[in-house]
């Protein structure tokens, strides 16, 4: 029983996204003419990853205890440079995948190295660091256009056996063989003991630098993901400081909603996911109560607000920070 306890603790903001987003999604699909069909689903899970991997990426810098804000521009940045190389035959597309994934982990090993060896602020140097992606984004597209393999951005925008959005099975598959077994490692643990107690984590043994630098490094890698899956639903590249911009703050939105803490040390990649819907899900019920669209910056910041407050509400009745884990 204390087992559980303690699980439903350490895990209360994440079952918390997770409630949230099954209730705003049954009203949407109960409320949506066409009910809960394969086009629908596919079209809110197209949707809906893109913010979920930003989400990701940030929610590694977090659980450090710092932030980045240029995860934003990378997912523009690899955007841009898959329309221009993501193309050809199999062999170029392949090619041009994995390179497309080795700029934005550059970026993100960049971003870590800056932090780590030259001991900035993660804030600033993520500014900064943001704007030179952005920079790089334009050089390859000043206008949006563009292309890419098209049987590739049709596979991973489509369907598995005609049921299963291809874009969840991808989400699945980097939360089961990248964060999961990440989460596991030294270096993982490492991400948790810097963000909770970085100078008892250095004197207990924990590589800090170490666990900084794969995380915003990872992180590099996840904007990346997200920046291939934009190319593959638009068929085109934008180096847009708005879109960039948004997501970058939304990314930050969904990772307080998903129950990781901005000041590190707890939470997970997984609530982050569930964040991400929950603010996607936002744009679908505005859509199907027929709503004006400039209401949702309320919207998400209410629900926002309803989910730091709920946390706070919990730490607040506690009177030995000690209750939090036993």
């Amino acid at each position: 029983m204390r087992e559980v306890r303690l699980w439903l603790v350490q895990n209360y903001g994440l079952l918390l996204s997770i409630v949230l987003f099954l209730l705003m999604f049954t009203v949407y699909i109960g409320n949506y003419s066409a009910g809960l069909t394969v086009p629908v689903a596919e079209t809110a899970s197209n949707k809906g990853v893109l913010l979920a991997l930003v989400a990701m990426a940030q929610t590694l810098p977090v659980l450090t205890g710092g932030l980045d804000l240029s995860v934003g521009m990378i997912f523009v940045m690899t955007n841009c440079i898959a329309s221009a190389i993501v193309q050809g035959g199999p062999l170029e597309t392949a090619l041009g995948v994995v390179a497309v994934l080795a700029a934005g982990t550059a970026a993100g090993l960049v971003n870590g190295a800056i932090v780590v060896y030259g001991r900035l602020q993660p804030i600033i140097t993520t500014l900064a660091t943001g704007a030179i992606y952005y920079g790089i984004a334009l050089l390859i597209r000043p206008i949006p256009s563009g292309d890419v393999n098209e049987d590739l951005a049709d596979f991973m925008t489509g369907e598995v056996f005609s049921v299963v959005p291809t874009a969840l099975v991808l989400l699945a598959v980097i939360v089961v063989l990248v964060w999961m077994p990440f989460r596991r490692t030294v270096i993982g643990r490492g991400c948790y003991a810097a963000g909770s107690a970085e100078g008892a984590a250095y004197m207990s043994g924990v590589q800090i630098g170490a666990s900084k630098l794969a995380a915003y490094t990872l992180a590099g890698f996840l904007c990346a993901v997200a920046g291939l899956m934009l190319t593959f639903v638009t068929y085109s590249g934008e180096a847009s400081a708005a879109i960039g911009g948004t997501y970058t703050l939304n990314s930050i939105a969904a990772v307080v909603i998903g129950g990781t803490s901005l000041c590190g040390g707890a939470g997970g990649a997984v609530g982050s996911i569930f964040g991400a819907f929950v603010l996607r899900t936002i744009e679908d019920l505005l859509f199907v109560f027929d709503l004006p669209p400039l209401w949702q910056p309320l919207f998400q910041g209410v629900i926002l607000l309803l989910a730091v407050s709920l946390g706070a509400a919990r730490v607040f009745r506690i009177r030995n920070r000690l209750e939090l884990f036993g």
